[in-house]
């Protein structure tokens, strides 16, 4: 069993061919997908996806990205709806995004530290964005954490040793993508192979990032396979076992997601 940790199932890219995306899933071994917050606005169509179908779950959060875009929020706000919504697993996505900048430093900062409060008070996992901005995302998951302990995964890892080490000192979790199958990606490779098995995760993060050898398609969650085979390789284990070690290090995370195993 594989399950998509971090998808994107709202987005107009799967407007024409949803059910048949799905299909494909089931078909490939793919039994469980979360599909994940990037603005509060589009909250409910998000949640209306993961009511609909069993096996998808769902986060509640603001991007960085976004963090500029959307109305202000309160913790309260989001411990309040999170609380009430059983579909609910995750918080964020949310981070750091230096990259394109589309929101100032200080304004995603702020609306991370916001996120990871109420993943502390909800006990639900912080799902972190991490782009050009390893040294403050591992200073301030490090001051947080210094603050009280909190569940959480670095999504679509492709960071530094440096900022995957303060996730595991943090006792965090590491989600790999598409982005590891790539061919320019020696530097993460080198990085993933000294990663703890038990602390991994697996995502498309789709539509975007499709592995290799379905690169420049749109991603789907059944292409999460590629992802899984390809790491499974890198850390010298069977394909089956890695996806075992994966379901059971998602479920122990997201602990609402239950009788999966």
């Amino acid at each position: 069993m594989l399950i998509d940790s971090h998808c994107h199932l709202n987005f107009p890219d799967f407007k024409d061919d949803f059910n048949d995306v799905l299909e494909r899933s089931e078909e490939a071994g793919v039994k469980v997908l979360q599909t994940i917050c990037t603005k509060l606005s589009e909250f409910p169509d998000v949640l209306s996806i993961s009511k609909k179908h069993a096996n998808i779950y769902c986060s509640i959060g603001i991007h960085p990205h976004n963090v500029s875009s959307e109305p202000e929020f309160s913790p309260v706000e989001i411990i309040e709806v999170a609380s009430a919504e059983a579909k609910i697993i995750g918080i964020g996505e949310t981070g750091l995004d230096y990259y394109y900048e589309h929101s100032p430093r200080e304004l995603q900062k702020e609306s991370f530290r916001k996120h990871i409060s109420v993943s502390r008070e909800t006990g639900l996992p912080v799902i972190i964005h991490s782009r050009d901005a390893d040294k403050d995302t591992a200073s301030l998951l490090r001051s947080e954490f210094e603050k009280g302990s909190f569940p959480g995964v670095i999504h679509c890892f492709n960071g530094s040793k440096e900022v995957a080490q303060a996730a595991l000192d943090c006792g965090l979790f590491i989600s790999l993508a598409g982005i590891v199958t790539f061919k320019n990606a020696n530097s993460l490779r080198d990085t993933v192979k000294d990663l703890p098995a038990d602390k991994l995760l697996i995502e498309t993060d789709a539509p975007f990032l499709a592995p290799v050898p379905q690169r420049g398609k749109r991603n789907e969650p059944s292409f999460v396979r590629y992802t899984a085979d390809f790491s499974a390789g890198l850390l010298e284990l069977e394909t089956q076992k890695f996806a075992i070690q994966t379901s059971k290090n998602f479920v122990s995370l997201f602990s609402r997601v239950t009788d999966i195993l």
